[in-house]
C-alpha cells in the first residue's frame, strides 16, 4: 500500500499531464483501511491497459496481487530515488515468494553485504580496457552469421540473433564454445520467460503448484544447473591456462582472502549466460524490425556505415564515429527495454513522494511505461532517433530513460552490451538487410524479457 501524507484524493506533487490524483477514492478500502486500485486478473489480462489505469491516479500508485501489496512509481526523480538516493532502503525482489528464483545467490538477486562482496570480486571482468578486447570476438561472430545467410533466405530475427550473441557471450568471457550444447540455454531462457510471463496466472502461482508450467521450469532449471556445474568441473586445476570470467570466478579473493561458493559461482554463470544473451539478442531484434519499418532511418543509418566504415567492421577507433548508429539503439532500447519492469522490496517503512510506504510493499518501476511518457518524449510511441540529442538530453530527466536499471545496482554488463550493440549492428547491416515477412507491430508479451508473441520473420536480401 502507498497511503499518503495527505488526504486521499488530493494531487501528488510530481502529477501533471495526463496524471490524476494520487489516489482512488472510489474503490472498496482493503483490510487495513487503505484504498486499493488493480487486481491479478486486470494486470494479467492487458498490462499496459493495467499501467495506464495506474497513471491516471498519481506518479505512486498502490495496488495488491494475492498475498502482497504493491506500489508503482512513474516519475523518474522518484524513480532516481528509489535507485540512486535510498537504495538501501529498497532490496532486489524477483520471484522468491513463490519459489522461481533461478540463481539466488548470483549478483543479479542478492542483496546487502553478499552483494557489495559478489560486484566487488566481479567487476574485473568487466572493466573498460577488458570489455574493449572484446570487440574483434563481437565482430567476427556477427560476420559469420551474415555470411551464413542466403539471398532470399526466410529466417526468425529472435531465434538468429539469439543464436548470435550466445556465441559472443561464451566466447568472450567464459572461451567456450556450446555447439550442441546451446539447446540447453535457450531452452532455459524460453522457459523462465514462459515461467515469468503475464499473460498466465502460473507465474503467481507457488512453484509447489504441480502445473505443467512449474514442473517443466523445474525440470529445465536442474538441467540447466547440472550443465553449468559440468563447465565449473571441467575447468577446474586449469585456471591459469584461461583469462577469462569462469577462471576469475574460481580464483577471485574477497577482502577477507575467501573465494566464491560453489552455490554463488554457479548462479553467477547461470546468471550471464541467460540475461547476457537474452537482453541483447532482443535489442538486436527490435532493431532491425524497425530499420525494415522505416526506410529513412535505415538509408541515414547505410549512409552513416558507407562514410566511416566503407564496408568494413567497425573497429574501437570507429564507433565514436558512429553516432547515429548510436541515437538509433538508443531510441530501440527506449521503444523496447528488454528488461522492461524493475522491482525493489521495501526494507523498512519509507517515504516518498509525499506517501508513507509500508516495509514489505513490492516497488515497480516499468521502464516500458516511463519510456513512453508524453511528459518526457514527443510523439512517444514514434520510431525517431533524430531525438537524441544534447539539447533533448539535457531537458529531460535523467531516469526518464533507463534501460540498465540505475544507482549503485545498474546492470553490470552494460558496457558490454553497448559495445556488442554498436559492432554488430553495423556488421550486419552493411551485409543484409530485411524484408518483414510477419506482423510489423508485433505483439509483445510481458515475461521476464520484453519478447515478440510470436517470431519476427524476415527474408534476407543481400547487399
Amino acid at each position: 500500500m502507498c497511503p499518503q501524507h495527505s488526504e486521499p484524493g488530493t494531487s501528488s506533487e510530481h502529477s501533471s499531464g495526463r496524471r490524476g490524483t494520487a489516489l482512488p477514492t472510489e474503490t472498496p478500502p482493503g483490510p487495513d483501511g487503505l484504498p486499493i486500485l488493480g487486481n491479478a486478473r486486470s494486470l494479467i489480462g492487458d498490462t499496459r491497459a493495467f499501467f495506464d489505469e495506474l497513471s491516471t491516479y498519481g506518479d505512486v500508485v498502490s495496488y495488491r496481487l494475492p498475498r502482497m501489496d504493491f506500489c508503482t512509481v512513474l516519475h523518474p526523480d522518484l524513480i532516481e530515488q528509489v535507485l540512486m538516493v535510498d537504495y538501501e532502503q529498497y532490496e532486489k525482489w524477483g520471484l522468491e515468494d513463490f519459489g522461481g528464483e533461478f540463481a539466488p545467490n548470483g549478483v543479479l538477486l542478492t542483496d546487502g553485504d553478499q552483494w557489495r562482496r559478489q560486484r566487488t570480486m566481479i567487476q574485473d571482468a568487466f572493466t573498460v580496457e577488458r570489455i574493449r578486447s572484446y570487440g574483434e570476438t563481437m565482430a567476427r561472430s556477427a560476420e559469420e552469421l551474415a555470411a551464413d545467410w542466403d539471398d532470399g533466405e526466410e529466417i526468425a530475427l529472435n531465434h538468429a540473433f539469439s543464436n548470435l550473441t550466445l556465441d559472443v557471450l561464451t566466447r568472450s568471457l567464459f572461451d567456450l564454445t556450446l555447439d550442441e550444447s546451446e539447446s540447453i540455454v535457450t531452452e532455459f531462457a524460453e522457459t523462465l520467460n514462459d515461467r515469468g510471463s503475464l499473460d498466465g496466472l502460473s507465474t503467481f502461482l507457488p512453484m509447489w503448484i504441480p502445473t505443467p508450467e512449474n514442473r517443466r521450469y523445474n525440470r529445465v532449471l536442474s538441467e540447466f544447473r547440472s550443465f553449468i556445474e559440468e563447465l565449473i568441473d571441467d575447468r577446474r586445476g586449469q585456471e591459469d591456462e584461461y583469462d577469462d570470467l569462469l577462471s576469475l570466478l574460481l580464483t577471485v579473493e574477497d577482502a577477507d582472502g575467501n573465494t566464491m561458493s560453489e552455490p554463488e559461482i554457479r548462479d553467477q554463470m547461470v546468471t550471464f549466460l541467460f540475461a547476457g544473451h537474452e537482453t541483447t539478442s532482443l535489442a538486436l531484434t527490435y532493431t532491425f524490425l524497425e530499420l525494415a519499418k522505416n526506410q529513412s532511418v535505415r538509408d541515414r543509418l547505410d549512409s552513416e556505415h558507407d562514410a566511416v566504415l566503407g564496408g568494413q567492421t567497425p573497429t574501437l577507433g570507429d564507433l565514436a564515429e558512429l553516432t547515429y548508429t548510436e541515437k538509433v539503439i538508443r531510441e530501440s532500447l527506449r521503444l523496447y527495454p528488454p528488461a522492461f519492469i524493475m522491482f525493489r522490496k521495501t526494507t523498512e517503512n519509507v517515504a516518498l513522494g509525499g506517501y508513507r510506504i509500508p516495509e514489505g510493499t513490492r516497488i515497480t518501476l516499468p521502464q516500458f511505461f516511463v519510456h513512453t511518457d508524453e511528459r518526457w518524449y514527443d510523439e512517444p510511441e514514434t520510431f525517431d532517433p533524430n531525438r537524441w540529442t544534447e539539447e533533448f538530453e539535457d531537458s529531460r530527466p535523467d531516469y526518464a530513460y533507463f534501460p540498465f536499471g540505475g544507482g549503485p545496482r545498474h546492470c553490470i554488463g552494460m558496457r558490454f552490451a553497448m559495445l556488442e550493440l554498436k559492432t554488430m549492428l553495423p556488421t550486419i547491416a552493411q551485409s543484409v538487410e530485411f524484408e518483414l515477412l510477419s506482423d510489423p507491430n508485433p505483439a509483445l508479451e510481458m515475461a521476464t524479457t520484453l519478447r515478440p508473441a510470436e517470431d519476427i520473420r524476415a527474408r534476407v536480401k543481400r547487399r
